[in-house]
């Protein structure tokens, strides 16, 4: 029997199925982090060999029935780093002598987005530490919105979010900014309290400036001024990413999951962004994903199969 394996790649860990061609799982299992950006082609390609591994001994079967394998992992967004990924894990494997034939490399945007949908026409809204759009139009071609990263792009995620809100209680700090309970909240989760400590803490001691987008969040739901300012420029830059999204899909109703614990969890923010969605828009329709990213790269895999028969 062959089997198509399904990658998702976390920072933390990674999982991995094994199914048919028409995707009927037998077996899953966990290992390692993918993000090679952070832990190296090597680690990388290691763990993913640990996996594959894992997937033979328990389906009985040997490599070369692993008719094709597809991994989606953070910082596979361009097509230069997916392929040093790629070429890198197929000479590694094969000096292990674990011999895959067919191996690709694609973003967890992309297996999120079919997992969603199940391979059907949708789009995808993440909104995490970064932020992107992706959609796939009735020709299949998938489209990209936003991902230009924290320092030209990536509005409405927790790194903008968590930006303006520390650099609104630096104003506060000096006294060139309104007052906001930031500070009490900041000061609470983190320790940080006035301007000196606030400096040390994010370019000396590598401060996640992601972290406190959840206290400007909160502070937003107890109607501070400050932070409810940042929610609403926040989710209008998202509804931006959205408004871009249906120009290209051109979909009579455009369906968007979303992705990312800023958006996905009951909060105040993603109370606002549903909220002006309904406002705004009459023909797009916010839906739970169909399936966990890990079988959208289980269904990526089986689109591959058919040219490498």
């Amino acid at each position: 029997m062959k089997y198509l394996i399904g990658i998702d790649g976390g920072g933390t860990k990674t999982r991995c199925i094994a199914a048919n061609f028409e995707g009927k799982s037998f077996y899953e299992t966990t290992g390692g982090p993918s993000n090679f950006l952070v832990f190296g082609l090597d680690q990388v390609s290691e763990n993913l060999v640990n996996l594959l591994e894992d997937c033979i001994k328990n389906l009985k079967c040997e490599f070369e029935d692993l008719a094709f394998v597809v991994l989606g992992t953070a910082g596979a967004g361009r097509i230069e780093d997916a392929e040093r990924l790629e070429h890198h894990f197929l000479d590694y494997a094969n000096k292990k002598k674990a011999e895959i034939k067919n191996f690709k490399v694609v973003s967890d945007a992309r297996i999120a987005l079919e997992g969603a949908f199940s391979g059907r026409p949708g789009s995808i809204l993440i909104s995490g530490t970064g932020s992107i759009m992706f959609g796939k139009d009735a020709n299949g071609e998938v489209h990209r919105v936003g991902g230009f990263g924290r320092f030209i792009g990536d509005e409405g995620s927790g790194y903008s979010i968590g930006r303006k809100g520390l650099a609104a209680l630096s104003k506060f700090y000096d006294g060139r900014g309104k007052r906001t309970m930031l500070s009490e909240l900041v000061s609470n989760q983190f320790g940080i309290e006035g301007g000196e400590k606030l400096i040390n803490a994010v370019y000396k001691n590598n401060f996640d400036i992601a972290s406190a987008a959840q206290q400007v969040i909160n502070a937003a739901n107890e109607n501070d001024e400050v932070c409810k300012k940042i929610v609403g420029e926040e989710t209008d830059e998202l509804i931006t990413h959205i408004s871009a999204m249906k120009e290209k899909l051109k979909q009579k109703t455009m369906e968007v999951s979303f992705t990312g614990s800023i958006i996905t969890t009951d909060n105040f923010l993603s109370r606002q962004l549903h909220k002006k969605i309904k406002e705004k828009f009459d023909d797009v329709k916010v839906i739970e994903p169909e399936h966990q990213s890990v079988m959208g790269a289980v269904l990526i895999a089986k689109s591959f199969i058919k040219n490498y028969k």
